[in-house]
């Protein structure tokens, strides 16, 4: 369709050049042809009055020549004429001539003085006329002129006639042919070319044959032929890199997208996977008059989407974006991603009092501070309890109808968003494979004792037949909470827990980021162009060394204290006053929550306060870029960096960290990560500090600067090491396999407290 545009444009803009070019040189020609019959016009007139004159004056009858002047002075077009002697005097005028030249006009004057004819068009008074003077002699002496004036403001008059007319005549033709040219290349060069496109893109994704029917006509033909033999190449390898797949699941080597694919064919018999989270992988927003896709920002999603897009099958998450409602059929489903669709996306929508109560209240205001000891304290209300209950079995609703006509579907629900969904699923389809991942930190007894429904979310959580966490802690934890406040059968050797018929195991999963990151987190190899240096100057400001910190905006992310900990880190060691900078990219969330917004309001405060301290001409210790960053600008920062600080004070495992190491293909940069992270047990050789403990933090960043070469590099790289064999889609394999492998309970679980 913009092929066809921009032709018919360029072609409409060719014909109006044309068009413009054929009628100013017929308006040329025109024009001279006009002007050459008014010169013959005045020469037959003034050839017919010189002999005339010429008497008159060698006679000196002035009377007989003023009637002559007078007699003539009055035809079609002849405006008047003049007589003038050897000298330019005028002798006797029109009485229309009377007042237009007060002068002898100069043509009368190069007339007489080359005893020649002269000619011409000039404006006088506004008006075009025409000007022929022909001299009059006796034996090669000059006794005067007669200068013939003539209107001639017909000739621009017919000259825009026939610009309008043929321009426009032209134009109309022109059309035609423009027309009747791209139905043709339509029918005979875009058709057929879209025609391939939309079967390579088939073919590229899997789901067309290697075969195609060449496209009608010949001049496509050779393209086509060369495209069909490309396809069989294609498909040979692809069948290749299949089979390979299954000789690395065999032989338990790196886990990629490809592996994942095909373990999950194997273990799901060719099932859709079928995953539930509030966050959704793709949201659409209106941006001016245009809609855009745009993937949110969370480690959620980071994680999960590389491996919807392996295994393929159906997501449903709350649709958020302001356009997401026009961009989904009548089911509320969307194939994403939007550039090469992989699996399907079903929006739940929810009305403004759900989403407050469910969403904002008791989600996070009361399970996300009840779960992060960060000394926030939980508030639950009724109402949010309410709507929390609705909107869970609004998403149940959602995925039983989605699950009808599947056996024994597999459902992988994720966070503290859905714990009722569970039971929900399996009290209808009892049948059902159910997990769900536990994001967040799981509190001891005593802390999750201040939840007033904390049976019921247990209940919901125990419908599940396997519960995922980051760490083993967590998993004791929640057995221990279990065991606090139910009635059940905890086996601690098998770390499972039995009630009412309903096995349920208890596991640690520490999820981790893509490999490669960039390239399947972008689509493309992150740029390596971009230095600290660049990255600063957009700011005006420069600096010898950088760190950053990648967070979304949250009291348990400890930004607050790692603010604190770059101002006592300039107060001990004054040498890197002017020489270090620290970068934080933090994308708010949450922001109708008072908590939310007061943290954006500290921070902003911390770090002015600290930049006012410091700060000189070209240099700032703090820079804080509040804005939903996209995965290339980070991407970017992670490079570019000397260090990256995670310092949570309390992280289900933190996948910047992962993230950090991940794009780190110098092999170069340090990671500060606090020792209330998950991802702290599988990162040693990060620097490892209590983020309450300003002083250590401190220590940790100048020891961060000072580090070896050598060193930094030995560290990266046994980090590296980790990231890469311990990947998300090993992460998905091993919780699929696990839930596959489960033994199915007997009867569905009854709800009882």
């Amino acid at each position: 369709m913009k092929i066809t545009v921009r032709l018919t444009v360029s072609l409409l803009i060719a014909a109006a050049l044309v068009s413009s070019v054929f009628s100013y040189l017929q308006v040329q020609s025109e024009r001279e042809t006009l002007i050459q019959e008014l010169n013959v016009r005045a020469n037959v007139l003034g050839e017919s009055l010189q002999e005339s004159i010429k008497n008159y004056l060698q006679a000196n009858a002035t009377v007989k020549l003023k009637r002559m002047v007078e007699r003539f002075g009055n035809r079609a077009r002849l405006i008047g004429i003049a007589v003038y002697d050897s000298q330019g005097v005028g002798i006797v005028t029109s009485p229309a001539l009377q007042s237009v030249f007060q002068i002898t006009p100069p043509k009368v004057w190069e007339s007489i003085s080359r005893n020649e004819k002269t000619s011409g068009i000039e404006q006088i008074n506004g008006k075009a006329v025409h000007l022929y003077v022909i001299p009059f002699d006796e034996e090669s002496r000059v006794l005067g002129a007669l200068l013939l004036y003539h209107d001639a403001s017909f000739i621009d008059t017919r000259l825009e006639g026939i610009w309008r007319t043929n321009f426009f005549r032209l134009m109309m033709h022109f059309f035609l042919i423009i027309i009747t040219t791209v139905l043709v290349v339509r029918w005979s060069i875009t058709g057929p070319i879209a025609q391939i496109a939309k079967w390579m893109h088939s073919l590229r994704t899997g789901k067309a044959a290697a075969t195609i029917d060449l496209p009608r006509g010949d001049l496509l033909r050779p393209l086509a032929a060369e495209v069909a033999l490309l396809a069989k190449s294609l498909a040979h390898a692809r069948s290749s890199a299949e089979e390979e797949a299954r000789l690395r699941i065999e032989a338990e080597s790196l886990w990629t997208s490809e592996r994942l694919k095909e373990h999950v064919k194997i273990e799901l018999n060719g099932k859709n996977l079928f995953v539930v989270s509030n966050r959704e992988p793709y949201m659409h927003m209106n941006v001016g008059n245009s809609i855009q896709c745009i993937v949110p920002a969370g480690g959620l999603v980071t994680a999960l989407d590389p491996i919807m897009r392996a295994c393929g099958g159906i997501w449903i998450a709350h649709g958020s974006g302001t356009a997401d409602r026009e961009t989904v059929d009548a089911r509320n489903m969307i194939p994403v991603p939007p550039d090469e669709p992989a699996y399907k996306l079903r929006r739940v929508f929810l009305s403004k009092e759900e989403e407050e109560g469910y969403y904002y209240g008791f989600s996070n205001e009361g399970i996300w501070p009840l779960c992060h000891i960060t000394h926030t304290r939980p508030t639950f209300g009724l109402q949010d309890w309410i709507q929390y209950q609705k909107v869970n079995q609004k998403f149940a609703d959602a995925l039983l109808e989605e699950i009808s006509g599947e056996e024994a579907p597999l459902v992988l629900i994720q966070d503290y968003h859905f714990a009722l969904l569970p039971l929900l699923i399996k009290s209808k389809r009892p049948d059902a494979r159910v997990a769900i991942f536990w994001h967040t930190p799981w509190p001891n007894p005593e802390v999750f004792g201040i939840c007033p429904w904390k049976q019921e979310l247990l209940l919901g959580l125990l419908g599940a037949d396997l519960i995922g966490f980051h760490i083993q802690f967590h998993c004791n934890n929640f057995l221990e909470t279990v065991d606090r406040f139910l009635e059940s059968k905890i086996n601690w050797d098998q770390f499972s827990v039995e009630r009412h018929g309903q096995l349920t195991s208890v596991r640690p999963f520490p999820i981790s980021v893509a490999h490669p990151f960039e390239t399947e987190i972008s689509g493309a190899p992150l740029s390596s162009n971009a230095t600290k240096e660049t990255l600063l100057k957009k700011f005006g400001l420069s600096a010898s060394f950088m760190a950053i910190g990648v967070d979304r905006i949250d009291y348990t992310k400890g930004i607050v204290e790692r603010f604190q900990a770059v101002q006592r880190f300039l107060e001990k060691y004054p040498e890197y006053i002017g020489r270090f900078t620290f970068v934080e990219l933090g994308a708010p969330s949450r922001t109708h929550i008072k908590r939310y917004h007061d943290l954006i309001a500290e921070l902003d405060e911390s770090a002015d306060k600290i930049n006012w301290s410091f700060q000189a001409k070209n240099w700032k210790p703090i820079i804080f870029l509040k804005a939903h960053h996209d995965h290339k600008t980070i991407g970017e920062y992670y490079r570019a960096a000397d260090v990256c600080m995670v310092t949570s004070l309390h992280d289900g495992m933190n996948l910047v960290a992962k993230e950090f190491i991940a794009t780190r293909t110098d092999g170069d940069g340090v990671l500060i990560l606090s020792q209330f992270t998950g991802a702290s047990r599988e990162l040693p050789d990060s620097l490892i500090v209590n983020p309450y403990d300003i002083e250590e933090t401190a220590e940790a960043i100048h020891q961060a600067l000072k580090m070896e070469k050598s060193e930094r590099r030995e560290r990266m790289q046994e980090m590296r090491t980790v990231v890469k064999e311990r990947n998300v889609y090993r992460w998905a394999a091993n919780i699929i396999t696990t839930l596959s492998h489960l033994r199915m309970p007997k009867q569905a679980p009854q709800e009882q407290t």
